[in-house]
């Protein structure tokens, strides 16, 4: 199988929402997803497709030099086969070709899944937000990633070998 990754598109939402509510306490809605893509010139967002079956989609915000992370979900019946790390993978790539060398990110204290993903792909703990997320009250572990340039040249090099 391979994955086909694309810009989201308001066509996208309703499978787009489909994950978000499997994948969140508190998902967004249609109106957030439609904001994002139509009114916010920051937001970049990406789906990944296998076949014609959206499977994965992820979300920042690319602005002052920085990029922030707003969501990343993969479809519960397709985790745990990299796709997760393919949209965070194009999100960087996205950031790095507007020259933005500084990536953030919030992620659940409990979510120990996502944490070991974006510390394989160059994130550190850099701060908590105490009782970030309003279902549950959860702090949440404010992550950064400020190589994003020099990584380009090191998996450009890694996949030249």
């Amino acid at each position: 199988m391979n994955l086909v990754q694309s810009r989201m598109t308001e066509s996208d939402i309703d499978e787009v929402l489909i994950i978000e509510q499997l994948s969140f306490r508190t998902p967004w809605s249609r109106q957030a997803f439609i904001g994002e893509l139509a009114n916010n010139p920051l937001a970049h967002y990406l789906v990944g497709r296998f076949d014609s079956r959206l499977v994965c989609y992820g979300g920042a915000w690319m602005f002052l030099g920085e990029a922030h992370v707003t969501n990343v979900a993969v479809h519960p019946d397709f985790r745990g086969l990299g796709l997760g790390e393919a949209i965070c993978r194009a999100l960087m790539a996205e950031a790095r070709a507007l020259g933005i060398e500084r990536m953030t990110l919030e992620v659940r204290f409990s979510n120990t899944v996502a944490q070991e993903l974006y510390r394989k792909l160059g994130f550190y703990s850099a701060g908590v937000r105490p009782g970030y997320y309003t279902d549950t009250k959860e702090d949440a572990l404010i992550m950064w990633n400020d190589n994003l340039l020099s990584q380009a040249s090191e998996e450009e090099q890694i996949c030249a070998k």
